[in-house]
């Protein structure tokens, strides 16, 4: 059911991120191409890895993350950018296998951790997590330099 994904994975992959856009009201925001996907998650310039989830042969979920760093621990980690499951999919065990295959990859490597996000409004996300034993960090604050700030900063 989960797997790595492939090249071929990719339109359903930009299909799902939209659905997620669309679930976070925040469709204005998504600007990713097949283009992009690809040349980040496979080609030379990759930046990131994903997993998706099949369900009678249609990509239903993917999970996008890459490698991080903790100079606490002096270990790499992972950092889970997007996990998506579609909502007719949801509570068949595919997140919480989507899951378990990152924390597997992470201990498989010695790495450290496993870490992500998620919107404060977010409740069901929010429960299953903990459900999982995951912890909110709630003495962070999450900060993001991006598009205008982030070129005039950078010059």
């Amino acid at each position: 059911m989960v797997r790595p994904a492939t090249t071929e994975d990719v339109s359903a992959i930009l299909a799902l991120i939209r659905e997620l856009a669309a679930y976070e009201h925040l469709t204005h925001a998504c600007v990713a191409t097949e283009e992009l996907l690809r040349r980040h998650l496979f080609g030379a310039d990759r930046a990131a890895e994903a997993l998706v989830a099949e369900v009678d042969g249609a990509v239903v979920a993917y999970a996008i993350y890459f490698k991080t760093y903790s100079t606490f621990l002096a270990l790499p980690g992972i950092y889970l950018e997007d996990i998506y499951v579609q909502v007719v999919h949801r509570r068949k065990g595919i997140g919480k296998a989507m899951l378990r295959e990152l924390a597997r990859i992470a201990v498989e490597r010695g790495y450290g951790r496993v870490e992500w996000s998620v919107l404060d409004w977010n409740t069901p996300s929010i429960e299953f997590y903990k459900k999982l034993g995951a912890v909110p960090l709630d003495d962070w604050t999450m900060f993001r330099l991006t598009g205008e700030a982030l070129k005039k900063f950078g010059v």
